[in-house]
């Protein structure tokens, strides 16, 4: 129900904010906006939907390979003993676990066009052990959060953009942004596993993520300080190696086991369309309320309202300039970038708040879009703690890159 609650909210306080601007200003400008902003973002939503046509044919095409050639059900079995944890109502062995290590690890080289594919391949999955189909699983949520949580190790989209801003160090973000979408990563697992009674506390658990938090401390120490191109050579050498050699080892797999490739490849790339289509009226309607919302300036008085308590109790006010990336990030990807580019320009790239909206960039995931696309893909309804687990993970980041923030650059 919370979807349900939210759509409404949106959509709601959209039409009151625009009609009483209207009522105080007399400038109809809000009301057309918010009209606008409809027909606009219905069409993005189904562009969208477009796009992923092509790139879900693709991969759940290789994801098909990868089950025939039993590549996938090794990678279950390598991570088993951490899953089993985050995820006890999966068997050992499914399906499901070998999608989703892929799209979790898509996620962590900044590898998107990949990681939703196997997300949503993952959620199909998990949708197979849902006695309600309808109503989102406890294993749908905890890989829901992890994924809304934003866990990447290299930003090299916002380095890039902070280079066309004319920043004097693109890369000077990267050690604060790790730890910023780290802590947001823990909080979104920390949050789950509160309300479902899981023990984080348990040696796999607590291995793993020790593991993980030592090895991007060491990559975040070894790459502070590089230049961006630096970074992005490293990035992108990386991300394409580990890229080519999952493809490779599917069909290398699948040719030992005398499976035939192709065919099994357009086996599985018929269900991109399939999800492709299904996903359409959720994205549309999750878009058409966000868009709604943004155009009617009702962030701006949420803006006004932080502003005039932080001069209230005394406090430093900078980092309010950044806010709108972070106020923006879980509800639109492309606003939230378009406001920590406005806000380098604005403010300068290597001020406090262009620093800072960079960081917001990147430390959390766009939340309600993940939500619209997974749970959409598989007719889930009823979302339980999905949202308030994502939102904690949301502000987990926003709180951690501002006391970062001022930590690293005053």
């Amino acid at each position: 129900m919370a979807l349900n609650y939210i759509w409404v909210f949106f959509i709601i306080a959209a039409s009151v904010v625009a009609v009483a601007r209207f009522a105080v200003t007399g400038d109809s400008a809000a009301l057309s906006a918010v009209v606008d902003s409809t027909f606009s973002s219905a069409k993005s939503g189904f562009e969208i939907s477009l796009y992923l046509t092509g790139v879900l044919t693709l991969w759940l095409g290789l994801m098909r390979v990868g089950e025939s050639g039993g590549a996938v059900g090794a990678l279950s079995r390598l991570i088993s003993p951490l899953f089993s944890r985050l995820f006890p109502g999966v068997p050992k062995g499914h399906a499901a676990h070998g999608a989703m290590t892929m799209n979790i690890a898509a996620n962590m080289l900044g590898l998107d066009n990949a990681a939703t594919p196997m997300g949503l391949k993952a959620m199909a999955e998990l949708q197979t052990l849902n006695p309600d189909k309808e109503r989102a699983t406890n294993a749908q949520i905890m890989f829901l959060v992890l994924n809304t949580s934003g866990l990447t190790i290299i930003p090299i989209s916002i380095m890039a953009y902070r280079q066309q801003c004319g920043a004097a160090n693109p890369a000077d973000i990267f050690l604060p942004l790790l730890l910023s979408t780290f802590v947001s990563t823990v909080a979104g697992v920390a949050a789950v596993a509160v309300a479902q009674k899981i023990n984080l506390f348990s040696r796999a658990v607590v291995v793993s993520l020790g593991g993980l938090a030592l090895l991007l401390a060491a990559l975040g120490f070894g790459l502070h300080g590089a230049s961006r191109e630096t970074v992005q050579a490293v990035s992108v050498a990386a991300s394409s190696i580990i890229l080519l050699f999952v493809i490779c080892g599917f069909v290398i797999l699948a040719m030992r086991r005398r499976v035939n490739v192709y065919d099994a490849f357009i086996d599985g790339a018929k269900d991109g369309f399939k999800t492709a289509v299904g996903i359409i009226p959720f994205l549309v309607a999750m878009l058409v309320a966000v868009g709604m919302f943004r155009a009617s300036g009702a962030l701006d008085f949420l803006l006004d309202g932080v502003r005039w308590l932080t001069s209230a109790v005394g406090a430093d006010s900078r980092f309010v300039d950044a806010l709108p990336t972070a106020f923006m990030k879980p509800l639109s990807g492309s606003g939230a970038r378009g406001f920590m580019i406005e806000c380098m320009q604005t403010c300068g790239p290597d001020s406090f708040a262009g620093r800072l909206s960079c960081m917001f960039q990147g430390a959390a995931d766009t939340t309600f879009f993940i939500l619209a696309v997974y749970f959409g893909s598989v007719g889930v309804k009823d979302s339980r703690h999905a949202v308030a687990c994502g939102l904690i993970a949301d502000l987990a980041g926003v709180l951690a890159a501002i006391a970062l923030a001022y930590f690293f650059f005053g």
